[in-house]
């Protein structure tokens, strides 16, 4: 099965100078959102108002625009383009978890169709970070367990 793509809105704090997409946005809810993401292990992309779909690696400066402070021609403009793009980069069949918020998923609608899935649909800041932090940490618990096993399997004592 191929593992999902995933896009992560931009915030509105970030660095006061230039840096990797990834590390440019500072906000709690973005460091969650960038971490879950990177411990799914598939691709992930940023949605930027400005830029549409960032590379986590790409450098770019400092910016202040929002999809809020858009009317719906130029979020529906932002949509066809960041789809476009990710036309460019994502096969017709993997599955896209969006971690936005409902102006920066809606304009992404009709491309990401029925492969998207969206797991904080509904929730509030507080509620999405909250969850966020629940993944991650049972991701690591996860991860820690399995090392203890790996350890456990390749200790001489299982050999006997």
């Amino acid at each position: 099965m191929t593992r999902p793509v995933h896009l992560v809105a931009c915030v509105g704090q970030k660095l006061p100078h230039g840096a990797r997409a990834g590390h440019l946005y500072q906000s709690d809810w973005f460091r969650k959102a960038r971490t879950y993401a990177m411990m799914q292990g598939g691709r992930w992309f940023i949605l930027s108002a400005l830029h549409g779909l960032v590379s986590p690696a790409r450098v770019i400066e400092p910016y202040n625009v929002t999809l809020s402070d858009m009317g719906a021609a130029e979020r529906r403009a932002w949509g066809e383009r960041v789809s476009a793009q990710l036309a460019d980069h994502i096969g017709p069949r993997t599955p896209v978890v969006i971690l936005a918020g409902r102006l920066y998923r809606d304009p992404l609608t009709v491309w990401a169709g029925s492969r998207s899935i969206v797991p904080m649909e509904g929730m509030g800041i507080g509620q999405q970070k909250a969850w966020l932090a629940r993944q991650i940490s049972e991701a690591r618990e996860r991860e820690a367990n399995a090392a203890q096993l790996d350890l456990f399997h390749d200790s001489p004592w299982t050999n006997a």
